[in-house]
């Protein structure tokens, strides 16, 4: 038995097929289209402790008098001791500054209805700022040898309160970004195999700003450095 062929359907035929691999191709890229939409997204946080690698130190002392000549001259000899006290432990020239005195003329107040003992008031600050932590941490426990001179450094002024800093920031940025992304992706993959699926690749990703703040209260020369990156990842079947 013979099969007829028949030209007149190849075309008909063609356009079938043509129809078919075009609903085939929709229907995979839809598929595609959908698998981009599954997404997670995760936060990675790296911490570090540290000390700090600079201090700022203010020490302060006051004057009362009613002689403002015989201060300045008590000042300069008061400030002369100082420095050597510093200079003695290690402390260079180059490391101390000394600000200009902060006269208060007690007469001059306007709520002051009495007369004052003491006319003048004058505050003495010397400022070092050192890498030297440790040192100067030291030199703190020490102030009471500046007592025997007749020098009372004062504290609770917030104003000449002490400064700890850490500097190098730019050092250690690039391992504690490695950690937060690492914990990151741990949580991702962890979501992803809770989920059934795949971790594809990252969407998107931010780093957070770096915090630095005292571990507590009680110890302000050691920082609690912390960074927190926000990573978008695919997920996949």
């Amino acid at each position: 038995m013979k099969v007829k062929f028949f030209p007149q359907l190849i075309p008909g035929v063609c356009i079938a097929l043509g129809f078919l691999l075009l609903g085939l191709s929709i229907r995979g890229g839809m598929n595609d289209f959908k698998s981009f939409d599954r997404v997670v997204t995760v936060k990675g946080l790296a911490e570090m402790e540290i000390p700090a690698d600079r201090v700022i130190w203010p020490l302060m002392y006051k004057e009362i008098g009613n002689d403002l000549s015989a201060l300045y001259n008590v000042i300069g000899q008061k400030n002369a001791t100082v420095i050597h006290f510093l200079q003695k432990n290690g402390i260079e020239a180059s490391e101390i500054s000394v600000s200009a005195p902060e006269i208060i003329d007690m007469e001059a107040e306007r709520y002051n209805e009495n007369k004052p003992l003491y006319r003048y008031n004058v505050t003495s600050v010397l400022t070092v700022t050192s890498d030297k932590v440790e040192k100067i941490r030291k030199l703190m426990s020490e102030q009471t040898d500046l007592l025997k001179e007749g020098i009372a450094v004062t504290a609770g002024d917030y104003r000449y309160s002490v400064q700890y800093l850490f500097t190098r920031l730019n050092d250690i940025k690039p391992q504690m970004i490695e950690e937060a992304t690492r914990n990151a992706r741990a949580s991702a993959e962890k979501f992803a195999r809770d989920s059934e699926s795949k971790l594809g690749k990252i969407r998107t990703a931010t780093q957070g700003q770096f915090s630095i703040n005292d571990r507590d209260a009680n110890t302000p020369h050691i920082k609690t450095i912390r960074v927190v990156t926000t990573i978008e990842y695919f997920l996949k079947d």
